[in-house]
């Protein structure tokens, strides 16, 4: 019975670590993004359940459409909608390099809002009032709220 037991706690131990490492799953509102550790090589995931070597991180990015304002006590404020451009992930990656996006400002002290930005929709805001134009970010529409 011991023996089972044992059998059994190492399969699923096994099969856990394979699973945490290996599988990952990419939304129909998802990319992607796929580093291999050892060769450099980056390139776009599909949607749906994926299975990649351990070498290989997966960071998410949301490509719906995403509203990014400028946080202010006034009550005529601009807005932007914005959403991110899939083809264009490698000039992303370029300039703001390859890590997990969504730990982005994720731990911060910014109370007093009721938005707060955190992972790529804090990257999105970033780079969609910055005076530079990257080919990775479009901009849907320009508008002000409260007025």
């Amino acid at each position: 019975m011991r023996s089972l037991t044992a059998v059994f706690a190492t399969f699923f131990i096994t099969l856990s670590v394979l699973y945490l490492s290996c599988v990952h799953y990419s939304g129909i509102t998802q990319v992607g993004l796929m580093r291999n550790r050892i060769s450099g090589e980056l390139k776009r995931d599909i949607p749906g359940w994926n299975i990649s070597p351990p070498w290989v991180s997966v960071a998410k990015v949301d490509t719906t459409p995403i509203r990014v304002c400028v946080t202010t006590a006034g009550r005529g404020f601009n807005c932007k909608l914005v959403e991110f451009i899939p083809s264009e992930f490698k000039a992303f990656v370029k300039t703001e390099g390859f890590y997990y996006y969504w730990w982005a400002n994720r731990i911060s002290f910014n109370f007093g809002y009721d938005e707060e930005y955190r992972g790529m929709k804090d990257l999105l805001r970033g780079y969609a009032y910055g005076v530079k134009q990257y080919p990775f970010v479009r901009v849907l529409r320009d508008y002000e709220q409260g007025l």
